[in-house]
């Protein structure tokens, strides 16, 4: 078991510096991030509802939040289609406990995706808006926060991306979720939505995530613009941990059925598709 983990640590250590290495997959990271911080430069002289306090503010940690729901969700289940699609998950099935190292170094890989996103985000979001503000209290919510987001995220990322084939069809699974974040508050305060759509935006984590980095980031007194005119610490724990049992409970299922149904055959029948795609 040992020497799987460390195998899993390795491969992801080794995937990650291929990707922060790979031209494409830097452009991914920036190009993003760059939209990101324009619009929350653009927003920086609105005001959240009730305050004076700049939206643009307000944005860029539920901006965090949304990052991590992302790369749980959103990254785990492309990378996953894509081994899937070109023979990487086939060999490790075929290798001993290959599918466990294998979902370790998913773990190592999306983890350092995000850290780097993150810094990403942050170092130059500090210089564009004022107000950011991080006591005791918001670190030791940080500590649990962020692996807590990715517990109640990847594993339902891993779902997801069992259910897909293609990567061509990840339009399916794109919309979906941008539609959640628009519901969400990530850009703007959920009070400010009819109650239906606060009801349906709550029911996702990224709601839960982008609330929690609120919670860190911003003054207290801006708990009082939030639905309850709090950060509801205890209901972020509950509704993550709600999320994290239910992917847990569903991924090693789905998963083991994705691996079952993989054979050589598959594999070049998915290429065939892909080229025959490709010709069109």
């Amino acid at each position: 078991m040992i020497a799987t983990v460390r195998s899993g640590i390795a491969r992801g250590g080794i995937e990650l510096r291929q990707t922060l290495t790979t031209w494409s997959d830097v452009f991914s990271y920036v190009f993003p991030t760059i939209l990101l911080l324009g619009a929350i430069f653009f927003m920086r002289d609105a005001h959240v509802p009730g305050t004076d306090f700049s939206l643009g503010t307000q944005t860029l940690p539920s901006s965090f939040g949304m990052g991590i729901a992302f790369g749980g969700l959103m990254t785990v289940a492309q990378l996953l289609i894509t081994d899937r699609e070109d023979g990487t998950l086939l060999r490790a099935k075929a290798t001993p406990n290959g599918m466990m190292g294998y979902l370790i170094g998913k773990v190592v890989t999306v983890g350092g995706m995000l850290l780097v996103s993150f810094l990403l985000q942050l170092v130059p979001g500090v210089f564009l808006v004022h107000g950011l503000h991080v006591t005791a209290t918001g670190w030791l919510t940080l500590i649990w926060l962020v692996p807590l987001g990715l517990i109640a995220t990847m594993p339902i990322g891993a779902v997801l991306g069992s259910l897909f084939e293609s990567p061509r069809n990840m339009a399916l699974l794109i919309l979906p979720i941008l539609g959640l974040v628009a519901i969400s508050g990530i850009f703007y305060p959920i009070t400010a939505m009819p109650g239906w759509l606060q009801a349906v935006g709550q029911c996702s984590p990224i709601y839960w995530l982008g609330l929690g980095m609120r919670s860190v980031f911003l003054p207290s007194s801006l708990a009082a613009v939030e639905l309850g005119h709090s950060w509801r610490h205890w209901e972020v724990l509950g509704m993550l941990a709600f999320w994290a049992v239910v992917g847990l409970t569903l991924a090693p299922a789905f998963l083991r059925r994705m691996a079952r149904r993989e054979s050589g055959s598959a594999v070049e029948a998915r290429r065939q598709r892909a080229m025959v795609a490709m010709g069109r």
